[in-house]
């Protein structure tokens, strides 16, 4: 017969470790969120019919350009590196398994370079043109 005292420590710690798996990133999230937050809140909102070219001339709407600069060339770039590396890498390996990791390497560099990281551009500029206040009058 088992001991359901050692039952029980076995299942807090499972539920122990799952709870800080889930916990460190969501404060890591949210906690990178206040930080982003921070400049948008700092700044004087305007008032009337001059909303979006106030938006448009503001540090926050070239600090929006600049990230989906990055992350639209930035992404491939990154992605089509690491996916030719890989590829070049994957002959000097002997074993099967080193090189079953570079296989999968590859096709996440390319998966979240070449695909993910332009579709999310896309995304957020369409977020940010239909959700955030002036920001349909700005090219983001």
């Amino acid at each position: 017969m088992t001991d359901p005292e050692s039952d029980y420590t076995e299942d807090s710690t499972e539920w122990e470790q799952s709870y800080w798996r889930i916990v460190v990133p969501l404060v890591a999230v949210v906690g990178l969120a206040i930080l982003t937050a921070d400049p948008a809140l700092a700044q004087a909102t305007p008032s009337g019919s001059d909303i979006g070219s106030d938006f448009c001339s503001s540090n926050l709407a070239d600090t929006i350009r600049n990230i989906f600069t990055v992350i639209q060339f930035g992404g491939p770039l990154l992605g089509g590196v690491i996916a030719l590396g890989t590829t070049v890498a994957i002959p000097a390996f002997r074993r099967a398994d080193t090189k079953k990791e570079l296989k999968s390497m590859r096709a996440q560099a390319l998966v979240w370079g070449v695909l993910v990281a332009p579709l999310g551009t896309t995304i957020l500029r369409f977020l940010m043109g239909t959700v955030v206040s002036g920001g349909s009058t700005c090219s983001l």
